[in-house]
């Protein structure tokens, strides 16, 4: 039997990147599926490609009001949501700490860690909290361990979205609800690549060289892919890992050790 069948899972950020993968592998595995993105044509091919089983609307998900109308689509279309995956994310404004701004810090806080207090918040309690059952994954970073130059207002969203997390799992806990915080390394992403490229720029080398430098301190020595990381995800919210909860879970071709 398909690990979710007869299940509903919402996929935010699901226009690019990792939400794509993992809302077709869930599709492949019997779910059904509500795709929320900010880019509406994006995650409208998205769904296309899926099929009758996945549902597309376009949503922003620090707006309370889109947060409740994304679940509102799950609850009218499936009448519950077993899964959410919290996957929308932004990296911000790159700057050293005495060039930081409060719209750059807050910005980046509300899309990736607040979003997921009001995911978490609507599905519990559309669905979640009455039928004593369900997955919430959030989607830290390695910066939310250790941050990272530049980069003090994602570090920031993301070591706080581990620590959100895991408060939820004890909250939601004696409900019969799970929550993890899947904490990837460096995906090789258009997005990285993107990062790559410009850091190349910037310091007036080959991009090979920058993208040999990310991987030098790796046990691995190579980048997960949008699928390793969305294996681990899918395993997640599964029901395999059904007395797992309140994990911060690295894949990051071992980095963190």
């Amino acid at each position: 039997m398909k690990r979710f069948e007869g299940k509903v899972a919402i996929v935010t950020g699901a226009s690019t990147g990792l939400g794509p993968v993992m809302a077709r592998m869930l599709a492949d595995e019997g779910a059904k599926l509500v795709l929320a993105a900010r880019r509406v044509e994006l995650v409208e091919d998205v769904a296309h490609a899926i099929g009758d089983a996945a549902v597309a609307l376009k949503a922003d998900v620090t707006d309370e009001d889109d947060v409740a109308r994304m679940v509102d689509v799950a609850m009218r279309h499936w009448g519950q949501v077993d899964v959410l995956m919290s996957n929308a994310a932004v990296p911000g404004t790159d700057k050293w700490i005495w060039e930081q701004t409060v719209d750059n810090f807050l910005d980046t806080y509300k899309v990736d860690c607040m979003a997921a207090m009001l995911c978490s918040r609507e599905v519990l309690n559309r669905s979640m909290l009455a039928r004593k059952s369900g997955a919430i994954l959030t989607f830290s970073s390695g910066a939310g361990w250790s941050g990272m130059p530049r980069k003090a207002h994602y570090s920031a969203a993301k070591g706080a979205l581990i620590v959100l997390s895991k408060t939820i799992a004890k909250e939601v806990g004696p409900y019969g609800i799970r929550c993890n915080c899947l904490v990837p390394g460096a995906i090789d992403t258009e997005l990285l690549q993107n990062y790559h490229k410009r850091i190349a720029g910037e310091r007036e080398v080959p991009v090979e060289e920058i993208r040999a430098e990310a991987t030098r301190d790796l046990p691995l020595k190579t980048f997960s892919t949008p699928e390793d990381i969305a294996n681990m995800a899918l395993f997640l919210v599964s029901d395999q890992a059904r007395t797992i909860t309140g994990q911060a879970i690295n894949v990051d071709g071992g980095f963190t050790i």
